[in-house]
C-alpha cells in the first residue's frame, strides 16, 4: 500500500498547490502589466532596454529636483521605467492631488452610471432637491449632471474670490448664462458632483470611492475636507495606478471598472467652448483651449511638446497624471509648484514634456 500512497501524494499535491497561488501575483493581460494589489511589488523595465536616452534622463532628474518635485514615475506597458523621489519625499509618502482628483471624480460618475444609480442627463435637482441654488426653477432645471462634469453649468464663477469660488451654499450659485452655453472652471459647481454621487449611491462619497475604485485597483489614499472642498492625497504609485486604469480604458487586468463607452466620452471634447476638456480630464491635441483663470481662448494644443493624444488629470501646484495611449505610457509628477501656482495646466507641462521627448527614442 505504501507505494500507492506515495503515488497518490505525488498526484494530489501539485493539484492542491495549483489552488493555493499567491493572492496578489504580478499579472499581465494582452501585453499590459498590472501591479499586484498588495503594495511593495511592481515590475520594472530598464530604460536602456527601451533604447531611451539615459544621458538625457539624468538631466531630467536634475530638472525635476530643481523644480520642487516630490515624486515622479514613468510607466511603459504598465511597468515602471523611471521612479524618483526628491526633496524629502518617499515611496510611502502621501501628497495632495488637488484638482487632479476631479478626474478621479468623473471616473466615479461613470461607475455610478453603469450601476444605474444616476445618468449624466439627470437634472441636478433630481439628486440635490429643488433648493440647491438661487436660480429660478426653469433655469435650475436646465442644469444637468453632465454640466457639472464638463464645467458648463453657466453659474457665476467668482474665481478671484476663493471662498465664494469654492462655496456650495445655495446662495453662492447664481445665474450668469444658460447651461451648456459657456465653459468656466468652477470649484463649487464641481464639488456638487461629489454631493450628487453621495445622494445617488446612498453611500458617503469617500466610502463609494474606496469600495468602487481604490480597492479594485490597489490604490491607497484618503479624502480630507478643506472648507467646502474635499481634497484627496495618496502615494505617487497610487496616482500611477489610477493613470494605468485610464490607459486601459477602465479595465484593470480582466476586471472592467467602468465601461469603454464612458471612457470614450470622458476623454474626448465634451463641449465646443473648450475643446481641450472632457469629463473633468484635460485633452491635448486640440486646436485651442481655455485656461482656468478667465475666458481667454489660447490657440494651439494644451501641451505642444507632448503627443497629441495625451490626456491628463491636472491639479494645483503642478500635480500631474499624464496618459499617452499611443506610447502605452503613464507619467506622474507630484510636488510643490514648479513655477507660478496655477489651478491646473501651467507652463511647466510644456517644459517637462520637452525634456521627456528628448529621452524617448
Amino acid at each position: 500500500m505504501k507505494p500507492f500512497k506515495n503515488l497518490f501524494l505525488l498526484l494530489i499535491i501539485p493539484l492542491f498547490m495549483g489552488c493555493v497561488k499567491d493572492q496578489n501575483p504580478p499579472v499581465s493581460s494582452g501585453g499590459m502589466y498590472y501591479p499586484p494589489m498588495a503594495h511593495g511589488t511592481w515590475n520594472k523595465t530598464n530604460p536602456g532596454s527601451l533604447k531611451w536616452n539615459t544621458g538625457k534622463l539624468n538631466n531630467l532628474n536634475t530638472y525635476l529636483k530643481n523644480k520642487n518635485t516630490k515624486g515622479f514615475i514613468m510607466l511603459k506597458d504598465g511597468k515602471i521605467v523611471v521612479e524618483q523621489y526628491f526633496n524629502g519625499h518617499g515611496i510611502n509618502a502621501n501628497w495632495t492631488w488637488y484638482s487632479a482628483a476631479k478626474s478621479l471624480t468623473s471616473t466615479l460618475v461613470g461607475i455610478a452610471q453603469e450601476e444605474n444609480l444616476l445618468n449624466i442627463d439627470d437634472k441636478t435637482s433630481t439628486h440635490l432637491g429643488e433648493n440647491w441654488s438661487s436660480l429660478s426653477k426653469v433655469k435650475q432645471d436646465s442644469i444637468k449632471v453632465k454640466h457639472h462634469i464638463t464645467m458648463s453649468t453657466g453659474l457665476q464663477n467668482p474665481i478671484s474670490d476663493f471662498v465664494q469660488w469654492t462655496c456650495t451654499a445655495p446662495s453662492c450659485f447664481k445665474y450668469q448664462a444658460s447651461a451648456g452655453s459657456r465653459w468656466a472652471y468652477h470649484q463649487g459647481a464641481f464639488t456638487l458632483t461629489q454631493n450628487i454621487l453621495t445622494k445617488a449611491t446612498g453611500m458617503d462619497f469617500k466610502t463609494y470611492c474606496k469600495q468602487k475604485l481604490q480597492d479594485k485597483i490597489g490604490m491607497n489614499g484618503k479624502w480630507d475636507n478643506l472648507l467646502d472642498v474635499r481634497v484627496f492625497s495618496s502615494t505617487t504609485r497610487s496616482m500611477a495606478r489610477f493613470g494605468l486604469l485610464a490607459l486601459n480604458k477602465g479595465v484593470w487586468n480582466e476586471d472592467t471598472i467602468y465601461p469603454q463607452a464612458y471612457y470614450n466620452e470622458m476623454t474626448n471634447s465634451s463641449q465646443d467652448h473648450n475643446k481641450a476638456y472632457g469629463y473633468l480630464w484635460w485633452l491635448n491635441g486640440k486646436s485651442d483651449f481655455l485656461g482656468t483663470a478667465d475666458q481667454t481662448l489660447y490657440n494651439g494644443p494644451l501641451i505642444p511638446n507632448a503627443p497629441s493624444d495625451l490626456f491628463c488629470a491636472l491639479g494645483a501646484q503642478d500635480q500631474k497624471i499624464y496618459v499617452i495611449p499611443s506610447l502605452n505610457m503613464v507619467v506622474v509628477r507630484s510636488g510643490e509648484p514648479a513655477g507660478n501656482t496655477e489651478f491646473a495646466n501651467s507652463s511647466f507641462d510644456n517644459e517637462l514634456w520637452g525634456k521627456i521627448m528628448e529621452i524617448l527614442p
